[in-house]
């Protein structure tokens, strides 16, 4: 009783626990809010202790090995198909093809649910766990051969169950993997610094590039050297390495707190200014937001929507925002279309040119190593231009010939420049086999040299581009339309094969009919796209301007 009356009168006690006190609430005041980023344990992250570059630099670790995974098992799937599974070799070669279009078509499916339910770091963690069960799945399938029709057969039901299961559990594990991680990684620097975030994109291609290198020479050698049953032991070994690197780095990773569904917003928005569509639109400017920055130069009718209580402006901006993306990414479509040639009609090339180097054959899978080589040493040399440029810039005060919608552009305009080199190439190739003579594979370094660098300056400007102007509540979405032009890139390229053929025929002979090259007019083909791309650098630009 005594220490307890003492207590209550001795003020040095008192004031011990006022601080007390003080220090609760302050706690309860870290918590961190939406547009905030927080630590693991859901405070306010302290940017000494959390993300920066050391962050950062764990999601290009982690993507070396998931593309080496991705991209080796998209060359291994064809001979699993034709030799396992039985199937011919157009059903083989049509399956990786949708599985790769469907890879890249799902990261907006991955990037929405990043952006509206989950984290970065927790959408990664549950694809990459859905990418990992396929390949178990696939694996298990491979070594057990009542998974496996007999020879000369064609798979059963059940068993095509299980392919497809695996098979696309891994694509939409890709597709959630690929949407999360680069904006995580981007999530950990300071946004603020333009260039901190431009050279992470870039050396994240790097790591996407070197993932796909290793993909191109070393898991190659181990499926024609070992078989192709290690390759999925392997991925299955190396993508559970990836996951525990990235899981490991959770207490230095700042995290981003999802804002709910942004496309159930932007669908508010639009029946709000249809709803009120009868309002004059000098009516709608009228009306006054403090604190919201207005954009009144694009997409003015969406202003409609702010009449009434429903709709903030901020929806309003994010709306418009993610809007002013959509023809930007429209225009970048044409261009991942001759990036699917090197997948195809580059291969055929080359399979039929002299691949010697002086005792050595290279292997035909292993061609799609020249633009790789070529990505990588332009991503340095470009690093370098950049802060050389910059720091003359800073100090002359020109404008930044490197922001991303010029490196797009520069982009777009290589791609016409390598889809005219490959005509040129090709003609010349047919030429000289009708003459009974076989040029270098190393011609074809052009259109592989030209078209590197335009994916270096392409997809790395758009990663970029698509991140930095993207609203706060949908970055994981926006950066994903970078992976979805690549998909329907893929998509198109057959639509125009299909188109030139069906064209040509009606004049003649199909442009692209028959399995031999030198009977064909490839190079005519290439010609279409260097002009498609032109018109469509033309249709960019417009876009770009406005932008």
């Amino acid at each position: 009783m005594e220490s307890c009356a003492a207590a209550r009168v001795n003020p040095e006690v008192k004031v011990k626990r006022e601080i007390k006190g003080a220090t609760r609430a302050n706690e309860m005041s870290t918590e961190y809010e939406y547009g905030e980023f927080g630590n693991w344990r859901g405070k306010k992250a302290d940017p000494t202790k959390h993300g920066g570059v050391r962050a950062s630099s764990i999601a290009c670790v982690v993507e070396v090995l998931e593309n080496m995974v991705f991209l080796s098992n998209a060359t291994n799937f064809v001979s699993y198909f034709l030799k396992s599974m039985h199937y011919p070799a157009a059903a083989s070669a049509n399956m990786v093809t949708n599985f790769m279009g469907t890879s890249f078509l799902l990261t907006i499916f991955g990037g929405f649910i990043s952006d509206s339910f989950f984290t970065t770091f927790k959408t990664f963690i549950i694809f990459c766990t859905l990418e990992l069960l396929g390949l178990i799945l696939l694996t298990i399938q491979a070594q057990d051969n009542r998974l496996q029709p007999a020879i000369n057969s064609k798979p059963s039901k059940s068993q095509e169950a299980v392919l497809y299961t695996g098979l696309y559990a891994i694509a939409a594990g890709v597709g959630g993997v690929k949407a999360a991680l680069p904006a995580h990684g981007a999530d950990q620097l300071d946004h603020s610094n333009q260039l901190l975030i431009s050279s992470f994109f870039n050396w994240f291609f790097f790591s996407l590039c070197f993932g796909g290198l290793i993909a191109c020479t070393v898991m190659i050698w181990i499926e024609e050297n070992l078989g192709w049953e290690w390759s999925f032991k392997i991925s299955v070994v190396t993508l559970s390495i990836a996951l525990c690197i990235f899981s490991m780095g959770f207490p230095i990773y700042r995290y981003k707190r999802p804002g709910g569904s942004p496309l159930t917003r932007i669908y508010k928005v639009f029946v709000s200014a249809i709803g009120n569509r009868k309002v004059s639109q000098s009516e709608a400017e009228t009306i006054e937001i403090f604190g919201e920055k207005r954009n009144h130069d694009r997409f003015r009718f969406l202003n409609k929507s702010l009449i009434g209580d429903s709709i903030t402006a901020t929806e309003v901006e994010e709306t418009k925002s993610f809007l002013g993306l959509l023809p930007i990414f429209a225009s970048t479509i044409m261009m991942n279309c001759c990036l699917a040639q090197l997948m195809t009609f580059s291969v055929q090339q080359g399979n039929i040119m002299n691949r010697s180097l002086n005792n050595f054959k290279i292997p035909a899978q292993s061609l799609s190593v020249f633009p790789l080589m070529i990505m990588l040493a332009s991503i340095p040399l470009y690093e370098y231009l950049v802060r050389l440029f910059r720091l003359k810039n800073n100090l002359s005060g020109k404008l930044n010939m490197f922001q991303p919608l010029r490196r797009i552009g520069l982009g777009l305009a290589l791609a016409s420049g390598s889809m005219a080199a490959a005509a040129i190439v090709e003609a010349k190739r047919r030429d000289a086999a009708n003459n009974n003579v076989i040029l270098s594979v190393f011609w074809l370094g052009w259109q592989y040299l030209l078209l590197g660098v335009s994916d270096m300056l392409t997809l790395g400007g758009m990663l970029e581009f698509f991140y930095s102007e993207a609203p706060d509540s949908m970055k994981s979405m926006s950066t994903a339309l970078s992976w979805c032009s690549t998909s329907m890139g893929y998509f198109i390229s057959s639509v125009l094969v299909t188109i030139s053929n069906s064209v040509s025929g009606h004049f003649g002979k199909e442009w692209l009919g028959g399995n031999d090259l030198n009977q064909t007019r490839l190079d005519l083909f290439y010609t279409l796209l260097c002009i498609l791309n032109f018109l469509n650098l033309l249709n960019y630009i417009f876009w770009a301007r406005r932008y």
